[in-house]
């Protein structure tokens, strides 16, 4: 079964808030057991092409249904409300390749 992921690009304008949303999703990564495959920015990406955002994030998960569980749960959910209010972020969550 192909693994699920979460491929997030963000930009935090509040970063003391951020903070916040960084706890409160720890708790749906734990339940959920997520893994950080890519978890940085800055100096260490190149942009190829499109709008550069200063983070950039890849979430894996067991499967695609496990990841979409986790977003949709009350515990991300109310960390949803946090990160909206402390950045501007582009999610998407898609199935792994599992040829």
């Amino acid at each position: 079964m192909a693994k699920g992921y979460w491929i997030a690009h963000v930009t935090v304008t509040d970063p003391e808030r951020y903070k916040e949303y960084v706890k409160l999703n720890g708790i749906a990564f734990a339940k959920f057991g997520a893994k950080f495959v890519v978890r940085g920015g800055g100096e260490g990406a190149v942009m190829c092409s499109g709008t550069l955002k200063a983070r950039h994030v890849v979430i894996e998960f067991e499967s695609l249904a496990v990841a979409k569980a986790c977003y949709e749960s009350p515990e991300y959910q109310a960390a949803v409300k946090v990160r909206d209010t402390a950045s501007v972020a582009d999610v998407v969550i898609c199935e792994g390749y599992d040829g």
